[in-house]
Order: C-alpha cells, then sequence, then structure tokens
C-alpha cells in the first residue's frame, strides 16, 4: 500500500504509468515492429511459400507416382491375364498333343500286336501243314507196312503203296470232317 500512496503523491495513478515511459515504449515498438516487418515477417513468408511450393510439389508428385503405379497394375494385371490365357492355351495344346501321342501310340501298339499274330497264325499254319506233311507220310509208311503184313506181300509199288496212303488218309479225315464221330 505504500506504493500506492507514493504513486498519488507524485500526482499519476498507479494504473497509468507516466507519458514518458509511454513514448518510449511505443518508439521501441514501433522499431521491433519495423525490423519485423522489414527482416522477419518476408522470410518467414518465403518460408512458408517455400513450404506451401514443397508440399504442393510433393502432393502433385505424390498423385502422379499414384496415378504411374494404378496403370502399371493394370498393365501388370493385363500381363497376368494374357500369361494365364497363354499358359492355359499351351496347357490345352499339350492334353491335344499327348492324346494323339497316346491313339499314335495304341495304333502302333495294335498294328504291332496284329502283325505279331498274324504271324504266330502263319507260323502255327505252316507248323501245322510240315506236320501234316510229315504224319502223311508217317501214317502212309506204317499203313503200307501194316497192310503188307497183313496182305502178306510187299506194297513197295510206288504207285500202289501212294493210292493205298491216300485212300486211307481219306477215310482218317472222313470222321474229323463230319465232327470227330464214327
Amino acid at each position: 500500500m505504500t506504493s500506492y500512496i507514493a504513486a498519488e503523491e507524485h500526482g499519476g495513478s498507479i494504473l497509468i504509468p507516466p507519458v514518458s515511459e509511454i513514448i518510449v515504449g511505443v518508439v521501441a515498438f514501433a522499431v521491433i515492429l519495423f525490423v519485423l516487418a522489414k527482416f522477419v515477417f518476408p522470410r518467414m513468408e518465403e518460408t512458408f511459400k517455400a513450404r506451401v511450393e514443397a508440399i504442393e510439389g510433393g502432393i502433385e508428385r505424390a498423385n502422379a507416382a499414384q496415378a504411374e503405379a494404378n496403370e502399371l497394375l493394370e498393365q501388370y494385371k493385363a500381363q497376368l491375364a494374357d500369361a494365364r490365357t497363354e499358359a492355359a492355351r499351351i496347357r490345352d495344346e499339350a492334353r491335344a498333343d499327348a492324346e494323339a501321342i497316346r491313339q499314335d501310340v495304341l495304333a502302333k501298339a495294335r498294328e504291332e500286336s496284329d502283325r505279331i499274330i498274324a504271324a504266330g497264325q502263319e507260323n502255327l499254319r505252316t507248323q501245322r501243314e510240315q506236320l501234316v506233311r510229315e504224319l502223311r507220310s508217317e501214317i502212309g509208311t506204317l499203313a503200307v507196312d501194316l497192310a503188307g503184313r497183313i496182305v502178306g506181300e510187299s506194297l513197295a509199288d510206288e504207285a500202289r503203296s501212294r493210292g493205298t496212303v491216300e485212300r486211307f488218309i481219306a477215310e482218317i479225315d472222313a470222321p474229323a470232317a463230319s465232327g470227330g464221330r464214327r
């Protein structure tokens, strides 16, 4: 309270400073405001503009990069779809080729099988004919010997023995041709 009383004694108010202090404060404020307006605010404005440009440029570059990435993604998807289509086509061709090869191998196997069977049948037919010839010859010889023993004379005459053998074989073949019955 003493300072309040001392201020009233000098003719001033505690709330209102002396005029000289107001003038010094206004001049100091004006000088500081001038220095700030002349040097600091322009630099701050340049810095803000540079930041705004950098941010806007970054946004533009990011948008451009995003658009390019989207375009590349679409190209990738198209290439992937083409690759899948090509793979499906190649797989189908491979299946068709495999089926053709399978059919070709089966046809060749059938031909080889038929050839082997035909050769075997021909071989059997040849062996059968050879056996029949050998049996006829042997049966003929046995029949001539047997007939010679039974008749008591030698059937050495070839024409007679051949006729006798042919008759005997014809008699043997006749029951076989009629189903094997006598």
